[in-house]
């Protein structure tokens, strides 16, 4: 009974197809009653008419098409397809939201067809007919209600999943910007440091700063590269994959400038959550490293438990002055932390003798045989 205004006029053709087909019918059967002349057809096509108009005046359509009912009903026509624009109307009333109209219009027409049953001495008045009249009715009401209700909950339904919608789409955004933060933070340190030593050491030793270049060189097209994948999510239909993930590490490892060695202990699939998180917090380490524990050795650990991910990056501290210690956001280490949180992990950092140690235990979920 869901009518918008373009769908109307096809309810209002076959409420009035029904009206007339089965009052012509039922007049077969009441031969008692009066036969249908022009005025009775003309108030059989009352209701489907208000039917058309409904949407622009409710209230007062419902009220004319109850009328016309009555009207038909105590001239003394065949009952039956009457009732069809009735029932229609208490419909379209309960589910626009004039409930109250509805129940009211009920209860007026069940008295009135009481009323007219002992008023003109119906055959069929009684207990029986007061009871029937009066189920009828009230069936119609409650039918009227449930369908009200299950449209709701749809409705309700719908706006839930719009709302579970956006907040998908909100949280993607915001893991879109730490991804960015994360590309842009290493690898502008990265090439920060990189373009000192090249200014340092370009008269004295050409060839280490030809290094320095070429690793800033190889930087730079990494951030731009990262950067279109992030960026390329944006796009409809764009696969939503991690940008980065630990078959990276040798690259990364590559291009930090460090001497870092890798070791891997097991072996596991890791889900995509993990295997990014992973990347970044490597990848966050040895920006620190290289930013502020430049010619330190770093060791970066990978434990493939049953049950974790445990994630061990440590430094033997600087061997030369650490000319960035003081740049930078300072959000790397709590940013790392919140990507282990995210996860139900947990990351500590501090120092470990000489140098300093980051250590992040990643959550993994049972393998599956």
């Amino acid at each position: 009974m869901r009518s918008k205004s373009g769908f109307a006029p096809y309810l209002a053709l076959i409420t009035a197809v029904f009206q007339v087909g089965l009052s012509q019918g039922a007049q077969r059967g009441q031969t008692f009653r009066e036969p249908l002349d022009p005025f009775a057809y003309g108030l059989l096509l009352v209701g489907p008419l208000m039917i058309v108009l409904h949407r622009k005046f409710p209230i007062s359509t419902a009220v004319v098409t109850f009328l016309a009912t009555y009207v038909y009903v105590w001239g003394g026509y065949p009952y039956g397809g009457v009732f069809v624009a009735p029932i229609v109307m208490l419909f379209l009333l309960v589910l626009r939201r004039h409930r109250l109209v509805a129940w009211i219009l009920a209860g007026i027409t069940l008295a009135a067809f009481i009323l007219y049953s002992w008023v003109t001495l119906q055959p069929q008045r009684g207990l029986f007919h007061d009871l029937a009249v009066s189920s009828f009715i009230l069936l119609t009401m409650v039918a009227a209600e449930l369908v009200r209700i299950a449209r709701e909950r749809r409705a309700q339904q719908q706006r839930a999943a719009e709302e579970e919608s956006r907040r998908q789409a909100s949280e993607e955004r915001l893991t879109m910007a730490q991804e960015l933060h994360d590309v842009l933070a290493h690898n502008i340190s990265l090439i920060h440091v990189q373009a000192s030593t090249a200014l340092h050491l370009i008269d004295d030793n050409p060839e280490q700063a030809r290094t320095a270049l070429a690793t800033i060189k190889t930087a730079s097209k990494e951030v731009l590269g990262e950067m279109r994948s992030v960026l390329n999510v944006l796009r409809e239909g764009a696969p939503r994959s991690p940008t980065a993930g630990l078959d990276r590490l040798d690259e990364l490892i590559e291009r930090s400038g460090l001497e870092v060695t890798l070791k891997r202990v097991g072996s596991r699939p890791l889900p995509p959550s993990v295997e990014r998180a992973a990347y970044r917090i490597v990848q966050e380490s040895l920006t620190n490293a290289a930013r502020h524990a430049p010619g330190s050795a770093v060791t970066v650990r990978l434990e493939y438990c049953s049950s974790e991910l445990v994630i061990r990056v440590t430094d033997t501290g600087a061997t030369t002055p650490a000319v960035l210690s003081e740049s930078g956001s300072g959000n790397g280490i709590p940013g790392m932390r919140e990507r282990a949180a995210a996860l139900g992990g947990t990351l500590v950092a501090g120092p470990s003798g000489g140098g300093f140690q980051v250590e992040a235990r990643l959550p993994l979920p049972e393998e599956t045989s």
